[in-house]
Order: structure tokens, then sequence, then C-alpha cells
């Protein structure tokens, strides 16, 4: 089972590398690029033009997802955004279809919920909001039954499923990382899901650089720090990750993006050992036992999902995302303007 998942792992970091760059292997799956391509866009047109129904919710409905196959920070742009809609007086919810998870109807996710029946995100996104979440693959009768059970929410935040055309909606935020649309093609040849030109409300660049900042209409900085690591077996003892310094550390993560968490750990001044787990890694057992650390420092998706099993060198290392006030106030001037129609 370890071995399949790092053959897993492995093709997918060559997927990664490759799909930066229009070399052999891009160009040999361009032909079928091309197919998704068609397939995409004959399911988008069957949306729009009413022959799949779209479900429309009683409150504003705002997407937060991505283009491209991979981490790019939605989960902590969800919180963020939830904290700003807080600020401002709303009440939100949150959809997810649960990845990984054993769902199959309508289901509301709580903190004590097992990461193997809701999914790590949403147990993330509930654990650290307290909002209302119901997971489902779904989206719009999770959406349905989450307003049905909680009359006070009056904005759905959607975790993911930009290309889940079921669920009408009224606000679209795509997010990106510093890779942006890679080389530019489509499923297999590349990582994009759908056209770089397709619409949206607004785009997030997640920590970008000079280099990949680019001069797209309503696009916004989106920025990640790490805030102090806290302990599993002990949750409220926290510490600042410079006290890692000098002593023998692992860093591993089962995200889409292992390297943007360990990138983040340097960043800090730690010089980790660093172990890249397939995205949504489950932790069935402790991967960890035969690892010479003094410290392990995984991320908050992942540590939801270390229940079972002890360790006490484990903290998790979360992250915080700061949301451009402009973009807050877009947000909220779209909302309000839905609200009051």
């Amino acid at each position: 089972m370890l071995l399949s998942r790092a053959i897993i792992a492995y093709i997918g970091h060559i997927f990664s590398r490759e799909w930066q760059r229009r070399g052999v292997l891009a160009y040999t799956l361009w032909p079928l690029s091309q197919l998704f391509s068609a397939v995409s866009a004959l399911r988008r047109l069957a949306y729009t033009r009413g022959w799949c129904k779209t479900w429309h919710i009683s409150v504003p409905v705002v997407v937060v997802g991505n283009v491209t196959v991979g981490g790019t920070g939605k989960t902590p742009t969800v919180i963020a955004l939830i904290e700003a809609l807080r600020d401002a007086g709303f009440r939100s919810g949150v959809v997810s279809r649960g990845y990984g998870s054993r769902i199959v109807r309508p289901t509301a996710v709580s903190p004590t919920s097992p990461p193997s029946l809701a999914g790590d995100e949403p147990l993330l996104i509930v654990r650290r909001t307290k909002v209302p979440m119901w997971v489902c693959p779904d989206r719009a009768a999770a959406a349905r039954a989450l307003i049905q059970a909680h009359r006070e929410v009056d904005v759905i935040i959607s975790d993911d499923g930009l290309q889940h055309y079921r669920l009408a909606r009224d606000i679209e935020l795509v997010v990106f990382d510093h890779r942006l649309g890679g080389n530019g093609f489509l499923l297999p040849a590349g990582p994009l899901r759908e056209q770089l030109s397709r619409s949206r409300d607004a785009t997030l660049i997640n920590n970008p650089d000079e280099h990949s900042f680019p001069p797209w209409p309503s696009t916004f900085r989106l920025a990640l720090q790490p805030a102090d690591a806290w302990h599993l077996d002990n949750p409220h003892l926290r510490r600042p990750l410079a006290q890692f310094a000098g002593q023998r550390v692992l860093a591993a993560a089962g995200i889409g993006e292992p390297e943007r968490f360990f990138a983040t750990l340097r960043s800090s001044g730690l010089a980790p050992a660093t172990r890249a787990l397939p995205d949504h890694y489950p932790f069935d057992e402790n991967p960890f036992v035969t690892d010479r650390a003094d410290a392990i420092l995984i991320t908050e998706k992942d540590a939801v999902k270390c229940t079972t099993w002890h360790d006490v060198r484990l903290w998790a290392v979360p992250v915080d995302a700061t949301l451009d006030s402009r973009l807050i106030s877009l947000v909220l001037e779209k909302i309000r303007g839905l609200s009051s129609a």
C-alpha cells in the first residue's frame, strides 16, 4: 500500500513538473487535451442552454475554486472569506463535495465528524470557523439541505465546485498560486480544467512574486502566512516556528502542492528534511515510526486525520490567509445587491 502511494506521488510529481512547460510529454498528450476541451465545453453549454437543470438557492452563492489541478490555497481562502463576511454581519454556510469521503447524500459536518466520512478539508473548515457545513457529491443538494436546517444562514460558500454547474452561483472567485496556468494546455497535456480565459468575478494569486502576477482584470494578491504550530496531543501548546531551529525537523505534507508548505517552513528559518505524500493522504497508520526526528511538522489539513494513533513529535502548522480589502468590498457589494433584490 505504501509503495503504491509512493508511485502515485512520484507520477504526480512528474506531471506537475511537465505541466509547467511545453515539452515532449505535453505535445504527445495534446490531442487528448482537445478531446477534454470539447467535452468540457459541451457540458458547460448543456447547463447554459438549460438542457441540464441548474438549481438556484434562496441566498447568494459564492464559489471559491480553481481552473487548475492541485492545491492553490482554496481552503485558507474560504476560511478568510467566512471571517470577512462574519465581520460584515453575514452568517455563512459552506458546502463541499467532501473529497475522499464516503458520503453519498447531504450530510452535516461537525468538529467531531470522522475525516473518513466528512473529508479532511470540510473538517478543517468547521473546526476553524464553527459555521454550518454540509457535504455531498451533489453540492446543490448539500446547499438545499443546509438552508433547510439553518434558516439563519444568508450566504452559501462553495469550497471548490467551480465546474459543478448544477449549483447556480452568483459570485465566482478563482484561486491560483505562483504556477498560474502552467503550460496553458488543458488536461492531460497541462494542468487546466478549463481555459484561462474562463469568465469569473475575481482572480486571487497566492503569494505571487513579480513574475507571477499577470495583468488580468479584477486580480488580487492573496497573502498566506504560517501561524504558531500547535501540538497534536495538546492543542493548547503552541510554539513559533523559529523555536524549531536547531532541531532535527521532518516536514511532511499530503496536500496538492507539498513544496509550497516546505518553502514556507524554510522561509521561517528552518531546514527540515521533507516528505511529500499524495494529496489527501489518509494517515490510517503512523508513517513516521522509523524516522529520526525531534519534531515532525505537518499541515492542519493532514492533522485532522492523525487521530487514531499518537506521536509526541507531531506539530500542526496553521496557515492564515489575508484577503485584499478591495476584494472583500467587491464581494460584499455583490452580496448586498443580491440580498436586496
